[in-house]
């Protein structure tokens, strides 16, 4: 195999290109746009052919024509707060179609990354056998993802393997550049490490108390494992869910988090910002049957197991060498 990871040094990419290794797969070419930031430090443990600058890929993209047989795309702006939907639509929609209409000549794999957000609120349901039509995205990081899985609906010609992923609240080693948006488990424990306490929302709905909003959070290592059986099952084709069909608190994940550092939960409620109350979910829980209903027979890891795996083997490590 022969791979190409957009977003190979980002969170979930770089722990895609970690798989890659681990499968015995070093001809991999890693694109993505680190800047002056510390991504770089993502891949100084992989192996790899080349890095690619993001803006320099497309123009070099048909000279891949023959000689890659995947392009597992996690490459795109994941901000929901990003405001610039000209960024959004050319980065997460146009981009995409790229890769597609050069999965489609080359006949290849093609493994995207869509978004639980194309979901909206959740007032149709988390369920991906469903219509997406019917979806309504609450921000325009979830509607540039939803338009990409409304256009890859109506294409006649496809690749060899078509895989587009609708990933939950993702947690997990490699996150710790994503900043603002990377996943409340690594929040939480810096939060710890600095005042010893966590401040969750309240609730503004009454059939939810503080801190018991509900997501579904997934493990990046179960996003890996997943692709991995992707990627040895060519001929599933399709646009999945990935969470791990099992809703959790913040209250839980902060009490989870504590508890694997070896602490004494101590979690305050604090207000939300009257910005986000519009628009903030509740509740997501991914419906994972069609998962399982293609031959996908592991099991998730619970967000106890998996915090405990990140913060021990992870964050603390990483705190105790810094």
């Amino acid at each position: 195999m022969s791979v190409i990871v957009t977003g190979g040094a980002g969170f979930i990419g770089s722990c895609m290109v970690r798989m890659l290794n681990d499968m015995g797969i070093e001809d991999i070419y890693i694109v993505d746009h680190i800047q002056e930031t510390d991504k770089w430090k993502n891949m100084t443990n992989k192996k790899y052919i080349e890095y690619i600058e993001r803006d320099e890929f497309l123009d070099r993209l048909d000279s891949f024509s023959g000689k890659v047989t995947h392009i597992i795309h996690m490459g795109a702006c994941s901000a929901t707060t990003e405001k610039n939907f000209d960024f959004l639509y050319k980065n997460n929609f146009e981009f995409t179609k790229r890769i597609w209409k050069f999965c489609v000549e080359n006949q290849i794999s093609m493994i995207n990354a869509s978004s639980a957000a194309t979901y909206g609120a959740g007032e149709n349901g988390f369920d991906d056998k469903m219509d997406i039509d019917v979806l309504r995205p609450l921000n325009g990081y979830g509607y540039s993802k939803q338009l990409f899985d409304q256009w890859e609906k109506k294409q006649v010609l496809r690749p060899a393997q078509y895989i587009g992923f609708k990933f939950f609240n993702v947690y997990g080693p490699n996150e710790y550049y994503k900043k603002g948006m990377a996943s409340v488990i690594f929040h939480t424990f810096n939060k710890i490490r600095e005042t010893g306490e966590m401040g969750l929302f309240k609730s503004y709905k009454a059939e939810y108390k503080d801190g018991e909003q509900l997501r579904d959070f997934v493990y990046v290592k179960d996003i890996c494992k997943v692709t991995k059986f992707m990627m040895e099952n060519p001929h599933i084709s399709g646009l999945f869910n990935l969470g791990t069909g099992e809703a959790r608190s913040f209250y839980d994940l902060a009490k989870a988090t504590f508890e694997s550092m070896g602490l004494m939960p101590n979690i305050k409620f604090v207000e939300m910002p009257e910005s986000l109350r519009e628009k903030y979910q509740y509740y997501t829980q991914a419906d994972m049957e069609k998962l399982r209903e293609a031959g996908y027979k592991e099991k998730f890891y619970s967000l106890e197991e998996g915090c405990r795996d990140y913060v021990t083997n992870y964050l603390l490590e990483n705190y105790k060498t810094n």
